[in-house]
């Protein structure tokens, strides 16, 4: 059976990738529209990349009006920003928000109708010329071909998806992260931890993806509790840098599981960051896919030295689980109840939830049979 495998058109990664990828980012355009947050507004990537800009004569507009996950609303406005300014190219710089705006931005202007009617769409169209740089080590949105994006009127998270929804350009520089506090290196480490075991326990996982998800979990395994613990762990920086872009490959290339369907809707009702409620997730909706893949699960856990060839399937998969709830733990990942999620509104809510996560496809990669019962039951044990 053949396989596609993606990824950006090209790739800069390392520290002074910025610098070394002038030539190829200003080949994007002269009026790039800048895609960012207010915090990422103020730090060393952003004053680099407009510096670069200035040099250069190229005429930026900035839009920086994303105060939490993006939603229509905010794509709205970033298309009309593109539009008043005559860009002709689109700069994401930022975590997994500035970048997934970055890529709706250049479906709303290019497509016509509001961009949740390109939801669950394959999306064809030639979008603009962009660039992705991101100051996070999680979401991998970078290596992408997917954005998520919440529909305000109801408060879904609906999926855009298209191989033209990957960038021209991904700029990694390491150095860019060496800011990000101890939550937020938790809740996108985790993020790009659930991509690469996702990946490779998903059904569409190929032999081209495995061993990106096997050295993305090596490294974060081994590296995030270190950037965790002391931020300015270059060598750690540098590893969760590479893991993220490739779990993001790998997600690109053989999708998500059970987690990512279940960890939406929360997302969405609750106000819960997305690498945060995948966490949440992981080890109790893992331990249920794990039950009908045993094989699976234990040969990736002998892959990223948790057990040895002479354990059983059960053993080498109860190692691996448990050690993601060990990382968990070391983390200081909350619960949906220290996070301040209220019971009631939560339990009132797992009927729509469960059937939204169904709806999404997601679970239905996964290596076992998921039913809406099953996903029930699942957030039912959650709380």
């Amino acid at each position: 059976m053949p396989y596609m495998f993606l990824t950006p058109a090209r790739t800069m990664l390392g520290e002074g990738a910025l610098e070394t990828a002038e030539k190829d980012l200003l080949a994007l355009g002269r009026k790039p529209l800048i895609v960012t947050g207010n915090v990422v507004r103020k730090g060393e990537a952003y004053r680099k990349l407009t510096e670069l800009l200035a040099r250069s004569g190229a005429a930026f507009t900035v839009f920086s009006d994303i105060p939490g996950e993006p939603d229509d609303l905010m794509v709205d406005a970033g298309a009309e920003a593109y539009r008043a300014g005559g860009c002709d190219c689109i700069i994401g710089i930022g975590g997994g928000s500035p970048l997934d705006s970055a890529k709706a931005i250049g479906v709303r202007i290019t497509l016509p109708g509001g961009v949740c009617t390109h939801a669950g769409k394959e999306i064809t169209a030639e979008l603009p010329p962009t660039a992705l740089i991101p100051t996070t080590a999680g979401t991998g949105s970078e290596a992408t071909k997917f954005t998520v994006i919440t529909d305000h009127a109801c408060g879904a998270k609906l999926l855009l998806k298209g191989d033209t929804l990957l960038p021209r350009l991904a700029i990694v520089d390491y150095t860019f992260t060496l800011s990000a506090p101890p939550s937020l290196t938790a809740a996108t480490g985790m993020d790009a931890l659930t991509h690469a075991v996702e990946a490779y326990t998903s059904r569409k996982a190929t032999p081209l993806t495995d061993p990106y998800a096997v050295d993305a979990i090596k490294r974060i395994l081994e590296f995030l509790p270190v950037a965790y613990r002391n931020g300015n762990d270059r060598k750690a920086r540098e590893a969760m840098a590479i893991a993220a872009y490739e779990a993001g490959v790998c997600i690109s290339n053989a999708s998500v599981t059970l987690v990512h369907g279940m960890s939406r809707p929360i997302g969405a009702k609750f106000h819960v960051p997305h690498g945060l409620s995948n966490a949440m997730l992981l080890a109790s909706c893992l331990t249920f896919a794990a039950g009908g893949a045993p094989e699976r699960f234990a040969k990736l856990s002998r892959a990223v030295g948790l057990a040895d060839n002479t354990s059983s399937y059960t053993h080498a998969a109860n190692a691996l689980l448990e050690k993601l709830s060990e990382i968990t733990r070391t983390l200081d990942i909350p619960t949906l109840a220290a996070y301040g999620v209220p019971q009631a509104a939560f339990r009132e809510a797992i009927p729509q939830m469960a059937a939204e996560a169904l709806q999404s496809g997601s679970p239905g990669n996964t290596l076992r049979e998921v039913t809406e019962h099953d996903m029930v039951a699942l957030y039912q044990s959650l709380y």
